[in-house]
């Protein structure tokens, strides 16, 4: 096994939950008269800062602070988190790198409270090693939860690899100075993740081929 640690992000990555982003969103649009979005709209233009997608979505913080409506959001996600299920090959992918000798961790722009509390949820708790989120609720983005996670692994870099759904996390794996793996059916498109970098995958069997 060539990798010794692997850093997944949550969101997109291990948890199928676009389609519940995209759900609760267009209610917060809805209340502010704003255009709805699909699914196609929505990967390609969620960002990171979150703050900077309000605004492609139609969001003026003259007229409301980020703040406000991002807690609105936050507030319906936080109800029906768990609504959205683990991908279908999630676990066994998990299980079968463990097998191989890889340790895990997780890595989210998400609070780190719900964070905890959805792995729990997911009975995930003893697979990680660590599990890394911020502070707020604001989602401006992980890489210094990345520098720091990767300060605290007793791991050689090149034997370490991120593995996410959007082209942030491709910049935190940059941070990091780890190869990036990237899964196309989160919460970016596959042209944005191409044009980033080549190693792009739409399940977790084609991505075990690359890495064990």
């Amino acid at each position: 096994m060539k990798y010794k640690h692997i850093i997944w992000d949550w969101n997109g990555t291990l948890v199928d939950d676009t389609w519940l982003f995209v759900d609760i969103m267009n209610g917060v649009l809805k209340d502010r008269k704003l255009n709805n979005i699909t699914i196609d709209d929505y990967r390609n233009v969620f960002d990171f800062p979150v703050q900077d997608y309000y605004r492609k979505l139609g969001f003026n913080f003259e007229d409301e602070p980020f703040e406000s409506a991002g807690m609105d959001f936050i507030k319906i996600y936080d109800e029906r988190k768990f609504e959205a299920p683990l991908f279908d090959d999630t676990l066994t992918t998990l299980n079968t790198l463990k097998k191989l000798g890889c340790n895990h961790s997780v890595l989210s722009a998400q609070n780190i409270i719900t964070l905890k509390k959805s792995v729990s949820h997911y009975n995930l708790d003893q697979m990680f090693q660590y599990i890394s989120g911020l502070e707020d609720h604001y989602a401006i983005g992980k890489i210094e939860q990345g520098k720091n996670l990767i300060n605290n692994l007793d791991v050689e870099t090149n034997q370490v690899a991120m593995i996410g759904d959007t082209e942030h996390d491709h910049e935190v794996a940059e941070a990091m100075g780890v190869k990036c793996f990237l899964m196309d059916r989160g919460h970016n498109s596959t042209s944005r993740l191409t044009s980033k970098q080549d190693d792009v995958f739409s399940s977790f069997t084609e991505l075990l081929d690359s890495i064990s």
